[in-house]
Formats: structure tokens, sequence, C-alpha cells
């Protein structure tokens, strides 16, 4: 069972996901809107299923695409259409009523779904938690809460845009809560009450021993479910605080170990990416007592470099500074790092909260597969809001619905026996040649300029535009795969024996 996807962004790029959009105001059916968000999330198969038996949009003249706040850019009706002929013919059965698959539980505590706000500004607020939890997420992480003054920079983010226009990658400045430790307790003891059955994960940051024991006891004492340390803030430097800490093992231990004395609840320390290796660490967080290890936090970095200032961004006053990259770029070192948690024997039984690049249920899948028992969100709700938790869910549980698995619970760390740290195990006797739909062939040629100039020069052009592989030369890398714009190349999927003269 794949799910796989039958749509590509750039099918819709010209959408804008808009809030309270025009074209569902204009449909009298169904909200297109809501489909048009599931196609950009992955989640093609529950959103095939929501269309009504009988699609309107067969003989209709499309108010939606008039009514878009792009008119006539984005075709609204050939995509439905699309769901209905090219993908619900293929849905494996019918979609989950309920989400009792997602149920889970952190460190023992139950949790309705594995779906957590990160610690940052999305969870900063009474507001902004409970509008979230009303949305549907599992928990929350609150923004990591501290004794000292908190002054933001202005402006404090940046972001590398692909070419869909939406954010691949993000840089922050951003700091801490910038609530007294009074203020947030307070804020603690309101959503426990109104929402006793979602969990509350309280970030906190000290200076010292003392003031990380009594930060977790105060959040404990008001409602936290567990605590998480931030012992890899990159934004909070100065004086040992932050990533830091996160980067000496005595640190991490001490800290983690003044933490445990003001509570017995759960405690997980929340690691730095920027480090070689992230065992070490992890390791001496569970000598001073924690249960579990959030990963990743943001990678230190700078972006856009102005060529007339030569200030990077964001710049402020003419200044800036190295900041947190964040978002889907960052996913496979958030996917390597945990990968490398999971298969440390040393930390078997602890839980591991997972986060960086998250987007889509398939991206939460991914962290779930290599040993994540939840999965953090930040980036992609700062741009998408936190509407994303229904594809999330919905995703997800269709996916183990339609695996014949019962729970999220079956699916952690299935990944983790494939992966191996070092290339050296990978078979290498066999070539897996690329196969050509000459259907769907646009006759770019990118394939072979690609394979000219960074492969091995075993596509070329006939008369017809059309690529012809030279199975002599080829050497199975698949990088024509990857540059072909219209996707009509794939693996062949049968592998033959590496030819004697093949020497690479």
């Amino acid at each position: 069972m794949t799910m796989k996807p039958v749509f590509h962004r750039s099918d819709m790029i010209r959408c804008a996901l808009c809030g309270n959009a025009p074209c569902a105001g204009a449909c009298p059916s169904f909200d297109p809107s809501a489909i048009l968000r599931s196609i950009w999330f992955r989640n093609e198969a529950p959103a095939a299923a929501a269309l009504p038996d009988t699609l309107p949009c067969m003989n209709c003249e499309a108010p939606c695409e008039s009514a878009c706040v792009r008119a006539g850019e984005v075709p609204i009706r050939k995509l439905m259409i699309r769901l209905k002929e090219e993908v619900l013919p293929n849905n494996e059965g019918p979609i989950p009523q309920d989400e009792e698959r997602l149920r889970c539980d952190f460190c023992g505590i139950p949790m309705e779904n594995p779906f957590l706000l990160s610690s940052s500004v999305v969870a900063s607020t009474y507001d902004m938690c409970a509008r979230a939890f009303e949305a549907g997420w599992g928990g929350v992480a609150f923004k990591t809460i501290c004794t000292f003054d908190i002054h933001e920079a202005s402006p404090r983010f940046s972001a590398i845009r692909g070419d869909s226009g939406s954010i691949i990658g993000f840089k922050n400045i951003e700091q801490l809560s910038d609530h007294s430790v009074k203020e947030n307790m307070e804020i603690f003891r309101k959503l426990k009450k109104n929402y006793p059955t979602k969990f509350i994960l309280a970030s906190i940051m000290g200076r010292n021993e003392d003031e990380w024991e009594e930060l977790a006891r105060l959040c404990d004492e008001n409602g936290a479910d567990a605590i998480e340390l931030n012992f890899s803030c990159p934004n909070m430097e100065e004086g040992g605080l932050g990533s830091d800490i996160g980067q000496n093992e005595g640190l991490v231990e001490r800290f983690t170990r003044a933490a445990r004395r003001g509570t017995a609840k759960p405690i997980l320390a929340k690691l730095t990416p920027n480090v070689a290796q992230m065992s070490p660490f992890a390791e001496a967080a569970k000598r001073g007592g924690a249960d579990g290890i959030a990963a990743i936090n943001t990678i230190k970095s700078i972006t856009k470099v102005n060529p007339f200032t030569y200030v990077s961004a964001p710049a402020v006053h003419g200044k800036s500074a190295v900041g947190g990259y964040s978002g889907n770029a960052v996913k496979p070192i958030g996917l390597r790092f945990i990968a490398e948690l999971g298969q440390n024997p040393t930390l078997k039984g602890m839980h591991i909260s997972g986060m960086g690049g998250i987007e889509t249920w398939k991206d939460a899948l991914e962290y779930i597969l290599l040993g994540s028992s939840s999965v953090q969100v930040t980036t992609a709700v700062m741009q998408y809001g936190y509407r994303i938790i229904d594809d999330l869910k919905s995703g997800l549980n269709t996916f183990l619905a339609w695996s014949g698995r019962d729970s999220v619970r079956d699916m952690i760390g299935l990944a983790l026996d494939a992966v191996s740290s070092t290339t050296d195990v990978l078979e290498r006797d066999t070539i897996l040649f690329p196969k050509f739909n000459h259907d769907t062939c646009i006759g770019c040629g990118r394939c072979e300029i690609s394979c000219a100039d960074g492969g091995h020069q075993a596509i070329h052009l006939d008369e017809t535009r059309r690529p012809k592989l030279d199975g002599s030369k080829c050497v199975g890398c698949h990088l024509c795969i990857l540059v072909c714009p219209s996707r009509s190349i794939v693996p062949s999927g049968k592998r033959i024996k590496r030819p004697a003269h093949h020497k690479e």
C-alpha cells in the first residue's frame, strides 16, 4: 500500500491556499479549498473520497475559478475531475471515520494523536494553544520559559523559497518567551482546566542549577504533563545558554539532573543538531534522569547576503547574526539524527520526539518509522496555519488503516534495520536502469543534458526528441529521474548484473 501521489504541487502552483477562500463561497456543492489543501499536503486519497458522489464539476462553468484571488490561474475544475477519475478508483478502501489508530502515549501519558506544536512562537499564548487544541492538535510544546528579560529583534525571520513560492528553508533569530514565569504558569493552569485531555509539554531554560530545578517544579505544579529542557536554541548562547549547553555533555547531565530534582514528571532533553554525533549528549541526558530526547532544534545558518549592503537576512539596522534554520530543507538532517538515536541501544526505551521539516503526514511517518513516538511542528504552521492538522491526521490515519495497522505505535522504528551509517554495506554488483515513458515525455532534453554533464553520457535524444538509453554506459545513478520535469522517467523495476567493464 503506497498512497502514491498522482498530483505534483506544480499542478496547482498558483493556488494561494487562502484563508476563508473565495472559491469555497462560490461553489454551491462542496468546499474546493479544503480539497486543494489536501492535494498540497499529499493527502489525495481522503480528498478524493470527500468529493460528492455526483461531481458537479463535470458540467460546471467553474465559478470557483472566477472567484479565485488569482482568477483563472488555478485549474480547480480540472483538479477535482482528476481526483474523481484518477485517484478515487484506486483508493484501497474506505477512509477511516474514527481516529483510534492515532492514539498513542508520551512517556506513558495518553495522547489523542502524535502531533504537537513545537516550542516556538506558534505555541506562545493561551489563545494560540487553545485554537490549536480546537483544531485537533494532540499537544503543544510551549515556547521556552525563562526568568530573564527577552526583547526580540525586528525583523527576525528570513526564508528560502522553492519554485512554487512556498518556504523550503526558514531562518529565525527568535529567542524565548517574553512573558513572565507567573504569566506562563497562569496559561498552563487555564489550558489544563479547559483542555484536560490535551498534552502540555513545558519547555524551560535556566542559567544555573537552581533555575532549572525551580522552573521544572513550577511547570509541574501548574499543569504541565512533561518538561522539555531547551539545550539547543542557537539564538541564546551568551553566558553559556542554549546550544552551548547541548554541545557539552557535562552541562547536559548536570542541568538534566537539576531539573529532575524539581519534578517527577517525564523530562525530555531537546538537543542541538550542531554537533557531529548526538548520542553522547543524549546518553548524558539519560544519566541525568531524562526520560526522552527531543530533536532536532534548528541548524545554525546564514541566509541571503545582500550584494549591495553586504548584510545577511534578516537585517536589523545594518547588522545580522547567525540564526536557526528550519523547514522542509532540514528534514534529511533531522531524520539522520533520529535514526542515530533510535539505533543506539543505550537509549532503548526512551521517548523520542522528532521534529525538523515536518509538513505532511508522510514527513511525520518518516520520523515515526525511524524511532519517533511523537512529532513536533513549527515552520509549516507558521506558513500554513493550525489547519494543517486535518491533513496530518487524515493522511496518517488512512495510511494506517489501509496498511492493516491498528495503531501508530506499530510503526515506530520499523525503518531502523534498513539504515546504515556507512555506504560500505550497500550491494554494488547490480544496476537498476531507468525506464522512459514516451507517452508523457515532453522532449525537453533535460535528462540528456544532466547525464552528459553530470552523469555518464548514457542518454541521447532521437529524431523525435525522445530519450534513448545506452545500456553499455548507464550506471543506474538515476540522476535523470530526479531532473525530469514531466516525471516521465522511473526505475525499470528489474536489476541486472553489472558488466565487468563498468568502472566508476
